[in-house]
């Protein structure tokens, strides 16, 4: 139960309808023994919001974690230098920086409680949350054009002292960071997605698997349908997503029952339904996009 305020805090946000929303997939799988006992559980996670890190709408959030970092104990915030979460680009492009009735403090607390519970140490802790601290120095590291052709330089001084604090947070040179920093909002998501996974993995192991079970129970979390100001590739997999399962349920539920009905010669009044798998067919038949991704993915994978 403790892996929920940890993966909460790491994959939640607060978007316009809801301000606890998860923003990545999530597959549980329970176990049972041969005499129905719980014995083990695994968790399987999908198209987490990558795109959240460095890109968000008013009013909505960032991921949870970064405001509750923001509020930790005062030697914390000397440790990692950070400060009012307006201060930091990654936070500050929305006005909602505090949620109404929530403490982050006391948020940032609980998930280091829970951490505990589930097995992550003390050094993995300050590891976790060293990293979430470099992204946010990270987003402040501003660009100016550089003298020759197709060329940057840091902007200035502030740029500077992010650039200094994300490579001792990460542990690495900065001169080879700033190499890499011309693709700032990419590395920004690419080192938060990889902490997410392997948070997941953490949590995994600290649960176990039974190697023996033969029965299992999936339940299948996933967030709903997305609209931003400006969409990307990844809203459209997650949209897509939606419709293919949102047309499982209405072949399961309507179609299938309903033409069981008309076999059978029951008596029903039928129901009326949206189906949608003319929009499926448009985005996944031979000669879509979807197919040509796919076929493209296929070849260069190995």
């Amino acid at each position: 139960m403790q892996s929920n305020p940890v993966l909460e805090a790491f994959g939640n946000a607060k978007t316009v309808r809801n301000n606890n929303s998860s923003r990545f997939g999530k597959f549980v799988v329970i176990q049972f023994d041969k005499h129905g006992r719980i014995s083990g559980a695994a968790i399987r996670t999908y198209l987490l919001e990558r795109s959240r890190v460095c890109q968000i709408s008013d009013p909505e959030r960032n991921y949870h974690c970064f405001y509750h970092l923001c509020a930790a104990p005062p030697e914390e915030i000397e440790r990692y230098k950070l400060g009012n979460p307006k201060s930091f680009h990654y936070l500050n492009q929305s006005n909602c920086l505090e949620l109404l009735d929530v403490n982050d403090a006391q948020y940032y607390l609980a998930t280091r409680r829970a951490m505990d519970i589930v097995g992550i140490s003390e050094k993995e802790q300050e590891a976790i949350f060293r990293v979430v601290a470099a992204i946010l120095h990270l987003g402040n590291i501003d660009f100016a054009k550089g003298e020759e052709v197709d060329s940057s330089v840091l902007k200035d001084d502030k740029a500077k002292f992010h650039l200094q604090m994300t490579s001792e947070l990460l542990m690495c040179d900065p001169h080879a960071l700033e190499d890499a920093l011309f693709s700032r909002d990419g590395l920004a998501k690419t080192i938060y997605s990889r902490l997410f996974d392997w948070l997941v993995n953490k949590i995994n192991f600290s649960i176990g698997q039974d190697p023996n079970s033969k029965s299992t129970i999936g339940v299948l979390d996933i967030y709903g349908f997305e609209s931003f100001k400006t969409n990307s590739f990844e809203q459209f997999c997650i949209n897509f997503t939606n419709e293919k399962l949102q047309q499982h349920f209405n072949q399961h539920v309507f179609k299938m029952e309903q033409e069981e009905y008309s076999k059978e010669g029951i008596d029903w009044s039928y129901i009326e339904f949206i189906d949608n798998q003319d929009v499926l067919d448009l985005i996944e038949k031979d000669g879509s996009t979807s197919a040509h991704i796919n076929a493209t993915g296929v070849s260069t994978a190995y």
